[in-house]
């Protein structure tokens, strides 16, 4: 049996990792300047914590929610509710990266948090009745 709302989400979780994690080679590259650049953490720099965050969290949640997902479909949960959980975990992720690394407020990565945390709990919920049933 083939995944293919989970595999589409996991080809587009993986492309989203590659800018995430170049933005922190680069900014770590202009913080250390002509010496070669930080080979590990974030100099003191803000904007480069809140990429180095960015990623950090992404790689948090992602793999998780693409497991739960995945559990979901392979389960057979009805395509609604599969599409329905990938669109809330994209757009969970779309929002909370773009709030840590767009914005100083906390608007965007509050509803992004918001919106991955109901669609782990339906999810959640969801695996836990199919389990006990």
């Amino acid at each position: 049996m083939t995944l293919p709302i989970t595999s589409l989400l996991a080809g587009i979780f993986t492309l989203l990792m590659v800018p995430l994690s170049l933005q922190i080679s680069i900014g770590r590259a202009k913080v250390g300047g002509i010496s070669g650049g930080l080979t590990f953490g974030d100099g003191g720099d803000e904007t480069l914590r809140r990429k180095i965050r960015a990623h950090g969290n992404f790689i948090e949640y992602a793999p998780a929610a693409l497991i739960a997902l995945g559990l979901v479909e392979y389960g057979g949960g009805g395509k609604t509710l599969v599409l329905g959980l990938a669109g809330a975990f994209l757009i969970s992720r779309l929002l909370h990266a773009g709030g840590m690394l767009y914005t100083s407020t906390p608007l965007f990565r509050g509803i992004g948090m918001l919106i991955q945390h109901v669609a782990f709990i339906v999810a959640g919920g969801w695996l836990v009745l199919q389990a006990v049933a």
